[in-house]
């Protein structure tokens, strides 16, 4: 990665670039969603200037014949992960870089660098917590003097994890005059099916982990995203197995996505300079029930997760699974399914008088895909629109200290999210 830009020197200045924002990998399974969503969302006008990109022509075409006759004139932008010219040349056109194009760690590096050089505000759907620590470590200095807003994680992973706190947090200082120092986000209900994307992305990061005990030490450390001296007072604990919990009078069972989640919420109190305090604590879990039934279907679903890891860390298994039962990339569950899919979670905060507080955070389409690709589209948005330059600098940011209230608002008004206090 030391191809010199050719035009670094003579970059055009954001407000005379031609797009808005540009959809780089539109033609993956949740960047085909998120294009017709935005399309359905914004259409084509002169309010709002967009693109899609991706490294074959004729995929963009065929997506955009999709759309039907209305998306004749929608720009396309050939661009190749792997090849930094092509690149630079999207990103000079455009404010925004929304990109779906994962595994992050194998595909992502080269366009963070490039809008962190040359300025561009970027967002993403990552689930990846040592590529982010990578990135952060190489680009954070570079972003911060060019002004690009590096957000990672908007998608299931972790806006309703990160922005779930932040609202819960919010409406604990409106009532008690106070922050929460531990919080905890249970999921009560949840139907969606995972696209072969994600599953190649879970999968790289489980080999990653056993072909390098430094990775392996990161991905345990959920202090990873937060600074070396990051200042926090405690141990964090997580669920690690069938746990009953006496605040939501249910059992409840380890839950997948808190290995990216609550990194990131740690992270966001860490860029909030401790507002939470530095022995706040966060961890995740899954509800599965009360009495007898609850406890079986904890311990069930452990046991699968448990299964799943196994199955992934051993390379005949996976390569088995890979090629008999799991989803390829590209492929994922079917509209129905999305249609029919939801989340609904719950978040409780406890402050150091005791106080309690209940939000819930809701979805109404599968989580990772149908709710992933509105909420991803949205960010982007936000980023282009309503955060100017001058109200926050350039640097690596977590949704919530990045978008906080704007994009809970979006969220609200066009995403199909809702954010609201339990009674």
């Amino acid at each position: 990665y030391h191809y010199k830009s050719a035009f670094q020197e003579t970059i055009l200045p954001m407000a005379t670039k031609k797009f808005d924002l540009v959809i780089f990998g539109a033609t993956s399974f949740v960047g085909q969603i998120l294009t017709e969503y935005l399309f359905a969302h914004i259409g084509l006008s002169r309010k709002i200037k967009w693109a899609i990109a991706g490294r074959s022509e004729a995929k963009l075409k065929e997506l955009r014949s999709s759309l039907g006759e209305g998306a004749a004139k929608l720009p396309i932008i050939v661009a190749d992960s792997m090849d930094q010219p092509s690149l630079e040349d999207m990103c000079m056109k455009s404010r925004v870089i929304v990109s779906t194009v994962g595994p992050y760690v194998l595909y992502g590096e080269t366009l963070v660098k490039v809008c962190a050089e040359n300025g561009n505000d970027y967002c993403d759907l990552t689930g990846e917590a040592y590529w982010i620590k990578q990135m952060i470590s190489k680009y954070e200095k570079t972003a911060k003097k060019s002004g690009a807003r590096i957000v990672n994680c908007c998608g299931f992973d972790s806006i309703p994890s990160d922005l779930g706190n932040h609202f819960l947090q919010r409406e604990g200082k409106k009532q008690f005059g106070r922050f929460f120092n531990k919080v905890k986000l249970r999921v009560k209900a949840m139907k969606g099916g995972a696209s072969g994307g994600t599953i190649a992305s879970m999968a790289e990061m489980i080999v990653a982990a056993k072909a390098d005990p430094q990775v392996r030490r990161d991905m345990a450390n959920p202090y990873i995203l937060c600074p070396e001296k990051h200042g926090y007072s405690i141990k964090q604990t997580s669920i690690k197995g069938p746990t009953y919990d006496q605040d939501f009078g249910s059992w409840s069972a380890p839950f997948i996505m808190e290995a990216i989640n609550a990194r990131v919420v740690l992270r966001s109190n860490r860029l909030r300079r401790m507002a939470f305090g530095k022995d706040f604590s966060y961890g995740e879990a899954m509800l599965t029930g009360a009495g007898n039934g609850g406890r079986l279907k904890a311990i069930a679903l452990t046991a699968g997760l448990a299964a799943f890891a196994g199955s992934m860390i051993l390379d005949p298994v996976r390569n088995l699974m890979n090629k008999f039962v799991l989803p390829k990339p590209g492929e994922g569950p079917s509209l129905q399914d999305q249609l029919n899919g939801f989340f609904d979670i719950e978040l409780m905060g406890e402050n150091t008088k005791h106080d309690k507080l209940r939000v819930k955070v809701t979805g109404d389409r599968d989580p990772g895909y149908g709710c992933t690709a509105k909420m991803l589209a949205q960010a982007g948005l936000c980023l282009a629109f309503d955060l100017a330059k001058e109200d926050k600098a350039g640097g690596f940011w977590t949704p919530s200290t990045a978008m906080g209230d704007l994009l809970i608002e979006r969220l609200g008004n066009h995403a199909g999210m809702s954010f609201t206090l339990v009674n």
